[in-house]
């Protein structure tokens, strides 16, 4: 199996107008998007398909992209969400025996424009010194419009700043997943409501494959609505845009810790939990994506290697426990920070059954270093569940 990789000349045009001349892979055309790079060195598959990454350019730091294929089984949804793609040395021939495409024929038959044969090197320090910026890639016909005009469209588009994506990326029924349907062979006594802003499909798995029956709901669902599910716990999942666009969504949040519903969230789930209690989000200057970042538990100092894909970020005070800014959700406390940056990567609530981290426990390309935070979840629901099962036998 061998790709056929295009020989059209295409160009990658940032906003400050710096441009990277290559070639053209996957389709041929135009896209927009906001440039970020992935320091991940696989995975791509599972990275082109995740939901958090639309409106976005990816960038692929790690230059050997392609060698094993595409096949249909590691999909994270049911198409690719990237605006984009950016490599520098696509695989020619892929070698894997679960490859079913090329990655160039993916890329094709998702209308994905992408420019490969630039120096990926040079443009990710560029972008981790501007920081992530608007950009295009223009190949084939495109790719001869002057520099001064693709400069002028890149800079047309809207910023990632304001952007409210969620619609864009949610389911727009409810559906289940059933523990059955991944290998679970016991009895079923617990059932969450995963609110969709963009999860990916391992995540209903890793509920499931742990006797937990998910019932997924779209992005603006009422309380009334996760309530009438039965579950015993509410998730919410990673998703693009700016959290601070979300006012429907933190609002159900602070229903369900009045409630006092175990809740659980990750990466955009975390960044509503915070805006939830209080506190603010901020856009990171070029974020953290990749499946190579470290995490440190403040509680035990375990260093945990995590799967992150987020540009915003928690504002929320680093060292020990405080009210939270609405007092009625009691103390808070970062729980987790990133060892690059110190950025917040977690939140606990101590007088609430909620927590939130700002990576990705589900990461089906790797690491499972977190994956124990399923279990600590699970804790919780099932201390609710007997909770309210002694309430009612109490009352009779």
């Amino acid at each position: 199996m061998t790709a056929v990789l295009r020989t059209e000349p295409a160009l990658l045009v940032l906003e400050d107008g710096r441009v990277f001349r290559g070639r053209s892979y996957g389709a041929i055309g135009t896209t927009f998007g906001e440039a970020v790079f992935s320091t991940g060195m696989s995975g791509y598959q599972e990275t082109l398909t995740d939901p958090s990454y639309a409106k976005q350019i990816i960038v692929q730091t790690f230059p050997h992209i392609g060698n094993t294929g595409v096949n249909d089984e590691d999909a994270e949804s049911t198409r690719i969400w990237a605006a984009g793609y950016v490599v520098r040395d696509a695989a020619r021939r892929p070698s894997n025996w679960r490859t079913q495409r090329t990655l160039d024929e993916e890329l094709i038959n998702g209308e994905v424009v992408g420019i490969q044969q630039i120096d990926t090197r040079a443009l990710t320090r560029h972008l981790r010194d501007r920081g992530a910026m608007k950009a295009g890639i223009f190949s084939g016909a495109a790719a001869a419009t002057p520099v001064t005009e693709l400069i002028e469209q890149v800079n047309a588009q809207p910023s990632m700043e304001g952007l409210n994506l969620s619609e864009l990326v949610s389911t727009q029924e409810a559906y289940t997943v059933e523990p059955a349907d991944h290998g679970f062979t016991g009895e079923v006594e617990l059932s969450v409501a995963a609110i969709d802003l963009g999860i990916k499909m391992m995540t209903p798995q890793r509920f499931a494959e742990r006797g937990v029956r998910v019932h997924v709901l779209p992005y603006n669902a009422t309380f009334e609505e996760v309530v009438a599910t039965g579950a015993q716990g509410v998730f919410f999942s990673n998703g693009p845009g700016d959290p601070a666009t979300a006012n429907v969504q933190v609002e159900l949040v602070r229903q369900v810790l009045d409630a006092k519903i175990p809740y659980f969230g990750i990466c955009f789930g975390n960044q509503i939990l915070g805006r939830a209690l209080g506190y603010g989000t901020y856009k990171l200057r070029f974020g953290h994506r990749g499946i190579n970042q470290p995490v440190m538990d403040k509680a035990t100092g375990k260093v945990e290697i995590t799967s992150q894909n987020h540009g915003f970020a928690v504002d929320a005070p680093r060292e020990g426990a405080a009210n939270a800014p609405l007092e009625r959700f009691g103390r808070v406390e970062v729980s987790h920070i990133s060892l690059n940056d110190g950025v917040v990567e977690g939140l606990n609530c101590l007088d609430l059954p909620a927590f939130s981290v700002q990576y990705h426990p589900e990461a089906a390309s790797g690491p499972h270093d977190a994956s124990h935070l399923f279990d600590r979840f699970i804790t919780n629901m099932r201390a609710a569940k007997n909770a309210a099962t002694a309430s009612t036998q109490e009352e009779k």
